[in-house]
């Protein structure tokens, strides 16, 4: 087997610095690292929110947190609010905090459960540090207040926030486009990318990050893609950026309609708006009125109108040609997961990376780790829109529609049950999954007595200081806004 030392990313954007900044910063002194990109080829650049994984992938490859918020127009996120959702006129968040305090025995939930039929606990969301700032508005770091957070970001000014950071450790830039794929007859494995103006570029690993075509895993390999559309039936979206709102939410704002969804995500300088539907009961007119009559403040730009299909690639990796970000599938924006995705991809490679050849054994645990984690996230957007009691058309289609059976054990498990769980491949935990469940209208018929075991004015006592506690440490934190501005980023 061919060693591997030449690496070629084909694609910008998101995905392709994300996998450069990656590699350069963990591996850049054993490999030679080039990546091709053309100024004449637009990205989608519609993913601006995160999720606290981020963080993580930052503290990895060495980003300093404020000099990112300055670079990217970015705020903080403390979680999702979604109105309509469950119902027309509900609403809830899915924050990243933790929910009361578990144990070996059982989570939170479970307790929480007992204090119900005992008549004096509150909502389940009311035992959430992080959710509680989000609907207050306020945000801190400190060493008092450990929360969760991620960020909303200008995507394209951090495709080129990681293009100087990835430059400076040493990956060579080529502007060009690519014209044709070259392959070894031998092995029918890639061997060059050849550019419109002639110019060669030979590699021994090549990752495709050239968004929905997929022009080296598809165009060249002919890898196909498993169609998820059967569940997940939103095809379009439209997109539109408006003028920056005061004060700044600290989270992002998720809205159902009719047969759609409306996302709303704050930056510095403006807000991301979009609405993704489904074109089998929405036309692209209609969408686009729906969105202006919707969203608050005057637009900045036009609004741009995105197709795609939901899915993955049947092999993210293949022979010698790795596919990340949009060329190795998409799952719609519902959760915030497309820059994971690209991040969670780069790092699982840098543990993998292939220095002595293209081993096939290699490839198959790569795979297979991707194919656990994307079906995860799958099943969990999938549960928004099945589990909801709205009368719409739509609506009663995705809630009575065939589910993954996968998806089907947790929700049935979890209504008879209360129990929520997270396997070794969920990237999403029994919060998330607790969070989801009940504010859409999850009802359960049955929960762990572990409550039965603690004395009622004991346990109505921890609750209460649980509650106290969390109250206090909300009101001590500053506005959002005030951080930003503390933080010397506003």
């Amino acid at each position: 087997m061919k060693k591997v030392q030449k690496v070629v990313i084909a694609g910008g954007g998101t995905a392709g610095w994300i996998a450069a900044a990656t590699l350069s910063s963990q591996l850049g002194s054993l490999i030679d690292i080039t990546l091709i990109e053309s100024a004449d080829i637009g990205t989608v650049g519609v993913g601006e929110a995160t999720i606290p994984t981020h963080k993580a992938f930052h503290r990895l490859i060495g980003v300093d947190e404020q000099k990112f918020l300055q670079k990217t127009q970015a705020t903080f996120k403390l979680g999702i609010e979604f109105s309509n959702w469950g119902n027309i006129g509900d609403s809830y968040f899915h924050t990243f905090g933790q929910i009361g305090r578990s144990t070996w025995m059982g989570d939170f939930q479970h307790l929480w459960q007992h204090a119900k039929t005992l008549g004096w606990a509150g909502d389940l969301q009311d035992y959430c540090v992080e959710l509680q700032a989000a609907k207050a508005g306020k945000f801190g770091i400190d060493n008092k207040t450990n929360i969760n957070y991620a960020y909303h970001l200008d995507a394209g000014l951090y495709a080129s926030f990681l293009c100087e950071f990835s430059q400076q450790r040493g990956v060579k830039r080529i502007e060009g486009t690519i014209e044709h794929v070259t392959m070894d007859s031998k092995n029918d494995h890639i061997s060059h990318l050849v550019l419109s103006n002639g110019t060669s570029v030979a590699g021994d690993l090549f990752i495709d990050c050239t968004g929905f075509k997929g022009l080296l895993i598809n165009g060249a390999l002919g890898v196909g893609f498993e169609d998820w559309s059967h569940w997940l039936p939103m095809d379009s979206a439209w997109a539109v950026q408006t003028q920056g709102m005061q004060p700044i939410p600290p989270y992002t704002k998720s809205i159902a309609h009719d047969a759609s969804w409306q996302w709303r995500i704050p930056l510095q300088n403006r807000v991301g708006n979009g609405l993704v539907f489904c074109s089998a009961y929405n036309s692209e007119q209609d969408a686009l009125q729906l969105l202006t009559d919707n969203i608050e403040g005057n637009m900045i730009t036009e609004p741009r109108l995105l197709k795609f299909k939901t899915g993955k690639r049947k092999k993210a990796w293949f022979k010698n040609c790795v596919a990340m970000g949009l060329a190795s599938g998409f799952l719609e924006p519902l959760e915030s997961t497309s820059i994971h995705l690209s991040q969670i991809a780069a790092t699982r490679l840098v543990q993998m990376f292939p220095f002595n050849g293209m081993d096939e054994s290699l490839q198959t645990h790569y795979n297979n780790s991707v194919d656990g984690e994307v079906n995860s996230i799958r099943d969990f957007i999938i549960l928004h829109y099945n589990l909801n009691q709205r009368p719409e058309p739509f609506w009663q289609h995705v809630a009575t529609m065939a589910i993954p059976d996968s998806l089907r054990h947790r929700m049935e498990l979890y209504t008879k049950t209360s129990i929520a769980y997270q396997n070794d491949a969920d990237l999403f935990r029994v919060d998330s999954w607790n969070q989801v469940m009940m504010g859409q209208g999850a009802k359960v018929e049955g929960y762990h007595q572990m409550g039965r075991l603690v004395a009622n004015d004991n346990l109505r006592q921890a609750f209460n200081d649980l509650h106290k506690n969390i109250k206090i440490l909300v009101e001590g934190m500053p506005m959002h806004d005030d951080f930003l501005n503390q933080y010397g980023v506003l």
